[in-house]
């Protein structure tokens, strides 16, 4: 850049550090409730972390594998280091090193200053805490600590190293859809993964009130300690065993490590500095290759379910909003299905998520919705706007349902009960369908406009959210009653329940029906007021 002065690289440092406490602090500044939970959250963090931390100290000289418990802790908090910059890269700024490419920095201290950036927050200092417990599980006497002070650190520094090394070498696929629509999924899995965690953790530790047995971690440990980062922080167990050799190879290792994610992170940097961007050639192309779906209905109320159904494909937040859904009824069925209490009516819970993908529904189109607005002239044009918008939910709640519901019949081979239950789900969704379009209609709330898509409201409406969440639950529930008493009836009476197929789809149709019809007569009115909270920020 001609006329531009390169600044030296303690100076680059230094605003880099800046740069990072001026985000944090104007982070803080948007409301108090958002900085009352930020303090709440890094408190009850270190709390935890210190928690754990005399946990392992504890079992330290008491239980056989005591040092195998720090390695295994060491092994999952190098997995979410490496993983979560993969699914959260869009809610961090300072993460993102494509917002610095225009500025002429040169990639050595534009590294030095992230580092020591990436080193300020709760995040490093949690890990420092939990590093620290770890070796505390497995030290032993003087040269144990003197190991420890070299590892620790040096642990500490991988750790923050791999995530921004992750994070910068796949910035471009991040920052773009697919990389949202990979955070999304990613987020899904992380569930899934703490749920298997959960039930793994239990089989390990022995129930409630048993003895703890550490022994079957021996063999997982005995392959991780010699993995960097963890080999640094296992040092000091090794050098307690008399093993000054190993230890000092498992130092050694985990500096080798640091060096090469270090260099991965530059030649990353360097490679986004000097590289073109071409996303916005391949969104051009696709909008290019757009077609409409013939298959839709016709008029207005077909326009309106394409719009949705390609706003939950290609909007995060949207996307996020359905697939969470769909992942809370996973989660609860396989860890129903471990645990030993699975049952087909658990799929009343897929009705119930799916039906709530209505809330909210002028709120998530934000500033366009003026566009929704602007053509909203008669009572038949509100009537096909919310019309399309529950065909659209139900295009993919209803297969979704069913899908579900044959997997749970194979997993539990409760095939007799499929059919009620299937029958409660589907008038579940119809009652979702009808209370998302009265709640979309009277209590909007606004949305941020912002990269994020586990952002769901803007600051200063969480009782609004309650109010959305919560009350459209309940809601949903009391209008179902009628479906579940005729359940309950037919299950104590032993009758048989399999007309509940004909009679919950019909009920749940004619209550969705009703509240698309009456949401749509107060539509009109309320426009003025949900385009103001649509366009909110």
């Amino acid at each position: 850049m001609t006329g531009a002065s390169v600044p030296d690289g303690r100076t680059v440092v230094r605003g880099l550090v800046a740069l990072k406490l001026r985000l944090l602090r104007n982070g803080l500044r948007r409301s108090p409730g958002r900085t009352a939970v930020y303090v709440i959250g890094g408190l009850f963090g270190l709390a935890f972390a210190g928690g754990i931390a005399v946990a392992l100290a504890a079992l330290n000289g008491r239980y056989a594998g005591s040092g195998d418990a720090g390695v295994m802790l060491l092994g999952v908090l190098t997995l979410g280091w490496a993983a979560l910059p993969l699914f959260l890269f869009s809610s961090d700024e300072s993460a993102d090193p494509t917002r610095l490419t225009m500025l002429p920095l040169r990639p050595g201290p534009m590294l030095r200053g992230s580092l020591v950036a990436a080193l300020i927050g709760p995040g490093p200092l949690i890990s420092l805490v939990l590093v620290t417990g770890a070796v505390l599980a497995g030290a032993a006497g003087g040269a144990s600590a003197a190991v420890a002070v070299l590892g620790v650190p040096l642990a500490v520094l991988c750790l923050v190293t791999l995530s921004r090394a992750v994070a910068a070498g796949n910035a471009r696929m991040l920052s773009s859809r697919r990389g949202k629509d990979f955070a999304i999924f990613g987020g899904l899995a992380f569930a899934l993964l703490v749920q298997a965690a959960n039930v793994g953790s239990q089989s390990v530790f022995g129930r409630r009130g048993g003895p703890i047995d550490l022994s079957p971690l021996k063999p997982i440990a005995s392959v991780l300690r010699w993995i960097p980062p963890i080999s640094a922080v296992d040092a000091a167990r090794t050098v307690g065993e008399g093993r000054y050799g190993l230890a000092v190879l498992q130092l050694a290792a985990a500096a080798v490590l640091l060096a090469l994610l270090l260099r991965w992170w530059r030649r990353s940097l360097q490679e986004l500095m000097v590289t073109a961007d071409a996303s916005t050639l391949e969104v051009a192309r696709g909008v290019r290759g757009s077609r409409g779906w013939g298959f839709l209905p016709e008029g207005r109320t077909g326009a309106v379910m394409q719009r949705h159904l390609r706003y939950a494909w290609r909007e995060p937040r949207a996307k996020a909003a359905l697939f969470t859904g769909i992942g809370m009824t996973l989660v609860v069925c396989v860890l129903s299905m471990v645990q030993g209490w699975a049952s087909v009516y658990l799929l009343a819970m897929t009705g119930l998520f799916l039906g709530l993908q209505m809330l909210n529904l002028f709120g998530m189109d934000g500033s366009a919705f003026w566009m929704v607005a602007a053509t909203l002239c008669t009572p038949a044009d509100a009537r096909a706007e919310l019309r399309g918008r529950a065909y659209a939910v139900l295009s993919y709640a209803v297969p979704v349902t069913a899908l579900l519901g044959l997997l749970l019949a194979a997993v539990t081979g409760g095939w007799g009960q499929l059919p009620a239950a299937l029958g409660l789900a589907l008038a579940l969704l119809g009652c979702g369908v009808a209370l998302g379009s009265m709640f979309s209609v009277l209590v909007p709330y606004t949305m941020p406009a912002d990269s994020n898509p586990m952002r769901n409201a803007a600051p200063g409406q969480g009782g609004l959210i309650l109010l959305n969440q919560f009350g459209s639950m309940v809601g949903v529930a009391v209008l179902a009653l009628p479906v579940g008493g005729l359940l309950g009836w037919a299950l104590l009476s032993g009758l048989p329940s399999w007309p509940l197929l004909l009679v919950g789809p019909l009920y749940g149709a004619l209550v969705a029906a009703l509240g698309v019809r009456v949401a749509a007569g107060r539509l009109l009115e309320r426009t003025p007021e949900i385009l103001a909270k649509a366009i909110e920020r």
